[in-house]
């Protein structure tokens, strides 16, 4: 395993981190807690020192299984979790001091923590990004020793760049893949200006990237990719990075031509992510333990050439840069 920092944090952290949404199984299941287990054993014994999660992952029992993983397990390991997305209706206007003291109160709970090493704002609007009181909040949680760093989690590029304006903001976990680049612009810049760790989710575009879907694939009821392809329960960033599902399948055809049918899609895609040094981590999930030891193969591949960073540049612009770049 490859170690990166992780922005003003300090702290050295798995180029391949661990994205817990369906940790506990596949989206839209029971959540699995023996599953959850053999899933963060196989992490940790892989060299993964990084561990997000939220507190509305499985209504909190992500977070449970991380906190019976951490008291079972020896070792040192950076946790990330998430507040915010559980406001209802989710708006500029349910943010406050109190609901957010409350949520990372709850999250030391169920990760049987004294202190957060990150907590991190969920995808608040983009109001909430030009309230200096929401965090200066976390300030005072720094203080008291609840928390150890703040970071926020993005939807949009403005917001990126709005929300390190502020001191106390230490990592922006963002949207970034071959189907998402525009991160690589401007805000990759001002991250690296300003020292801010980068964490880099949905890296294989809800497994798209992974080569393994066609039109006849079928998505269970629960799982977002099935129903919220419009935006109908969030944003609809998050579901196939925003992109139009067979658009996206045409421009896998042409990945996968460009690197021949022996290369596994899903470790050129994590490991073009990774020769971005602005990146401290990228958050794959899993909702099995082999798909983690898969993920880690993409740490032996060879850099991509000129020629192929070129060619899928210009997939991009060609599938994407006229119907996604200007959204996020």
């Amino acid at each position: 395993m490859n170690y990166r920092i992780l922005g003003k944090t300090g702290s050295k952290v798995s180029e391949i981190g661990l994205g817990t949404w369906q940790v506990g199984g596949k989206w839209g299941s029971d959540f699995d807690h023996n599953l959850a287990q053999k899933i963060l054993n196989e992490a940790a014994e892989q060299g993964i020192n990084f561990i997000d999660t939220a507190d509305v992952y499985s209504e909190g029992e992500s977070e449970k299984a991380i906190g019976k993983f951490l008291k079972s397990h020896k070792g040192k390991f950076f946790v990330a979790t998430k507040c915010g997305r559980q406001i209802n209706p989710h708006v500029n206007e349910g943010y406050t001091p109190v609901a957010l003291r409350k949520y990372v109160e709850d999250s030391l709970k169920r990760l049987q923590l004294e202190t957060l090493d990150l907590i991190q704002l969920h995808c608040p609007p983009t109001q909430v990004f030009y309230r200096p009181e929401i965090f200066g909040e976390f300030e005072k949680l720094k203080s008291e020793g609840k928390i150890q760093n703040l970071g926020i989690s993005v939807e949009k590029i403005e917001e990126a760049l709005k929300g390190i304006e502020y001191e106390n903001v230490t990592t922006v976990q963002i949207i970034f893949n071959m189907f998402r680049q525009r991160p690589s612009e401007l805000f990759f810049e001002q991250a690296k200006k300003k020292n801010i760790g980068v964490i880099v989710r949905v890296p294989l575009a809800s497994g798209m990237l992974s080569g393994k879907y066609s039109k006849e694939t079928k998505f269970e009821a629960g799982d977002h990719r099935n129903f919220n392809r419009n935006g109908e329960a969030f944003d609809k960033g998050e579901t196939f990075s925003g992109v139009d599902y067979e658009t996206g399948l045409a421009a896998v055809e042409e990945l996968k031509a460009l690197f021949g049918e022996k290369a596994v899609l899903a470790q050129k895609a994590l490991k073009w992510i990774l020769m971005f040094d602005e990146v401290s981590t990228v958050i794959p999930g899993a909702s099995r333990p082999e798909q983690i030891t898969e993920n880690l193969k993409s740490l032996n591949e060879p850099a991509l050439s000129a020629e192929e960073l070129t060619i899928v540049k210009e997939i991009y612009k060609k599938y994407f840069n006229q119907t996604v770049h200007h959204w996020w």
